[in-house]
């Protein structure tokens, strides 16, 4: 026992490395990964004190756990033993298959990046980019929607900032999981977005394997509880007007279920803004016929960049006013009982009226739609009375107006307009810049639909 062995150098430090691998692996990591585990049960512990509805503890599962929970479901290896012979590829094949797809999908959610992180820079970015303001909102009715319920809360898609408007909006109520598509699924940005309980999807995917388990991560997450939002829309408005409502992930949500489980209860939202950044890619990518709009780096970087340029000068004014309003919950299982044999489309249908409604009213869009319908160059004049017209049919809407004046709101929609050299004036009459009407198109179509339910005689 007291002979001295001799090795080489190089298999000395091999076995030290092993060694300590194998020390890490067993002791040290699993110490690690306790302590933040403890420490995150008591961050969580003090969140749900103050939260309208506590994080579930399905959104606290390890990310590795639910994987696994995921493609061992029986749902998905029957669709597993079905892609294996439709592809005629071996079922563990199909298998690896699924679990990428489930890795893919699974968020690992952070109650410390979401509310330590996430909810605090969406207030400054938000207050910092518009004048944020708070529409119709029923504190009482949300309070009043059934504890056990999972509430959903169900937005028209106008901008990227729709995400970071409603994640803060509604950060003392509780933390939202959103389903993100491919542009968000770069490094790092895709870790920050999954650790904030967001999940990836495949919008356009024709794989069923890939929509199954899809179909049963929803469903999984609903009879959890999670507290949920999604755009009926399916994508980012190309014309600024309401969309059809797509019925992928609502679907999943109604069908999906577990029979006697938790009743859903879905939240409308409408967002409207007096500047949207994608405007340009959206009425270009509807131009051209198609929904590709990759923003740029480039472009991204240029415009932060001119934005603290400006800041430094003391130039800087923030784009307009964003506004955001809640309607009234609905009840699936209420839905289901007054709406017998509506199933998904005509619940979409309805979503998709609730958030119509719902829609703010800003100066932008209104001047805009003032402009578009002229036939003729407008005086200050002409256009104040066209817009007090305009707000005068729409004695319920939600409206956002600079210290609630229709001329205040006549010029300040104007002077966005004009900072954008959108408008033109030539003779104190004011007339659209040719080449920007597609534009101005986008904006005033984000409350058409007000007037014309109006004319249609719908309240």
């Amino acid at each position: 026992m007291g002979n001295v062995v001799e090795m080489p150098v190089w298999a000395l430090i091999l076995l030290i490395a092993f060694a300590a691998v194998t020390f890490a692996s067993h002791f040290l990591f699993p110490s690690v990964r306790w302590f933040f585990r403890r420490r995150m049960e008591r961050v969580v512990a003090r969140l749900n004190t103050r939260l309208e509805r506590p994080i579930e503890p399905f959104k606290l599962a390890r990310r590795h756990d639910m994987i696994q929970r995921l493609i061992y479901d029986p749902e998905v290896s029957r669709a597993i033993v079905a892609h294996a012979k439709a592809e005629g590829v071996p079922e563990n094949v199909a298998f690896e298959k699924a679990r990428r797809y489930a890795r893919e999908i699974v968020p690992g959610f952070s109650a410390s990046a979401y509310f330590g992180v996430a909810i605090r820079a969406a207030k400054w970015l938000s207050w910092s980019l518009y004048r944020v303001r708070l529409g119709h909102f029923d504190a009482a009715a949300l309070s009043a929607v059934d504890k056990e319920a999972t509430v959903v809360f169900v937005m028209n898609h106008r901008s990227n900032m729709d995400y970071v408007l409603v994640t803060w909006l509604a950060a003392e109520r509780s933390a939202l999981s959103y389903a993100v598509g491919e542009w968000a699924r770069v490094w790092p940005l895709s870790r920050l977005i999954r650790a904030m309980g967001a999940y990836f999807i495949r919008r356009k995917s024709r794989n069923d394997l890939y929509r199954r388990v899809l179909a049963r991560y929803v469903g999984m997450a609903t009879d959890g509880g999670v507290t949920q939002a999604m755009f009926p829309e399916g994508g980012l408005s190309l014309d600024g007007a309401l969309a059809p409502p797509k019925l992928g992930l609502l679907k999943y949500l109604v069908e999906e279920r577990s029979p006697g489980m938790r009743d859903v209860v879905f939240v409308p939202v409408a967002l409207n803004y007096d500047r949207v950044f994608e405007d340009r890619l959206l009425v270009a990518a509807r131009q051209a016929g198609g929904r590709k709009f990759p923003a740029r780096i480039s472009v991204i970087s240029r415009f932060v960049l001119k934005q603290i340029w400006l800041r430094l000068r003391g130039r800087y004014h923030r784009h307009g006013y964003a506004a955001v309003s809640f309607g009234a919950p609905l009840s699936l299982a209420a839905f289901e009982r007054d709406h017998p044999g509506a199933g998904i489309k005509g619940l979409a249908r309805l979503l998709m009226e609730r958030i119509g409604q719902e829609v703010p009213v800003l100066p932008v869009p209104l001047v805009a739609r003032a402009m578009v319908q002229a036939k003729a160059p407008l005086s200050m004049a002409e256009l104040e009375a066209r817009v007090a017209d305009m707000m005068a049919e729409l004695p319920n809407a939600c409206l956002h107006l600079p210290r609630d004046d229709t001329g205040n709101a006549a010029q300040f929609g104007l002077q966005v307009l004009r900072k954008r050299a959108m408008v033109e004036e030539a003779d104190g009459l004011y007339s659209l810049v040719g080449h920007e009407r597609p534009i101005v198109e986008f904006y005033a179509a984000s409350i058409a639909h007000l007037f014309r339910e109006r004319s249609e005689g719908v309240v």
